[in-house]
């Protein structure tokens, strides 16, 4: 089991620049052998999930490291991830959500990048569908679930998550969505997009349009199903206002490098006749 120290995030150091100790091979991972996909897990406190999580992980394809950003976590997840074979990156204080996504593919040697959540346990085969979609050509492989829509108030995220694909073109993803696990990438779209840009999914998923990357839905995956406690936590503390925040910089980003109707037609309107 390897566990390497990252440096505390505090304001005077970037939890992006974080150290290695002390590196062996992993658990399961021959230390010359160049992994084909690297799944990364943010992790904290979900000592109840990771290992079987983790295993899952480690069988999604032969050639195969697990990178679990263990940040903030007080009950044992660190070890429990690493026992059950995965690179493990501890943090002792939290890093904020979706941080340790970038903190993971920064540190990943693989050429097809996964992400998931350390709070689910998502079958082996399933996860398989994402590797599979890059290595048939897709840059970013996202999950086929696009939230409900047929409500009479459709939740503040699901809105956001249309919007953006509206705006990049690509209204024909719905509400497809990096900000969801599971999605995969390409190592030419993490170098495309940068590492730093995961820590803000919308953000990451704009720029990998942007750069007319193959971005395509791989396979649906009802996570709120897979993780009924995410769910309970969510009605007590919300992430939407993040969530949303996240997109509406992703779609200012998008806006400053348009022209400012995005790219969309003013169709026959003759405004020079009012001014």
């Amino acid at each position: 089991m390897r566990i390497e120290a990252g440096q505390a995030p505090t304001a005077a150091a970037d939890p992006m620049a974080f150290r290695m100790e002390d590196s062996t091979a992993a658990a399961g991972t021959a230390a010359d052998a160049r992994p084909l996909v690297s799944v990364i897990i943010p992790v904290m406190n979900e000592v109840r999930t990771i290992a079987a999580a983790v295993r899952e992980a480690r069988d999604v394809h032969p050639r195969t490291e697990v990178i679990a950003v263990v940040n903030g976590s007080t009950d044992g997840s660190a070890a429990a991830a690493g026992q059950a074979g995965a690179r493990v990156i501890a943090f002792p204080e939290p890093l904020g959500h979706d941080v340790g996504r970038a903190v993971g593919a920064r540190a990943a040697r693989g050429d097809i990048l996964l992400f998931i959540d350390g709070d689910m346990v998502i079958r082996r085969d399933v996860l398989a569908a994402f590797v599979a979609a890059v290595e048939a050509g897709a840059d970013v492989a996202l999950n086929d679930y696009h939230g409900p829509t047929g409500k009479s108030r459709v939740h503040g995220v699901v809105l956001a998550k249309h919007t953006l694909n509206a705006a990049l073109g690509r209204a024909d993803l719905g509400g497809a969505s990096m900000t969801a696990v599971p999605h995969a990438i390409s190592r030419r779209a993490l170098e495309a997009i940068g590492a730093d840009a995961l820590a803000v999914p919308p953000l990451a998923q704009a720029k990998a349009a942007a750069a007319g990357l193959n971005i395509r839905l791989a396979r649906r995956v009802p996570v709120g199903r897979l993780n009924p406690p995410r769910r309970a936590r969510e009605r007590s503390r919300s992430l939407e206002p993040l969530i949303v925040g996240d997109h509406l910089e992703a779609i200012a980003w998008l806006s400053e490098r348009m022209d400012p109707r995005g790219g969309f037609s003013d169709g026959d309107r003759r405004r020079s006749k009012v001014r």
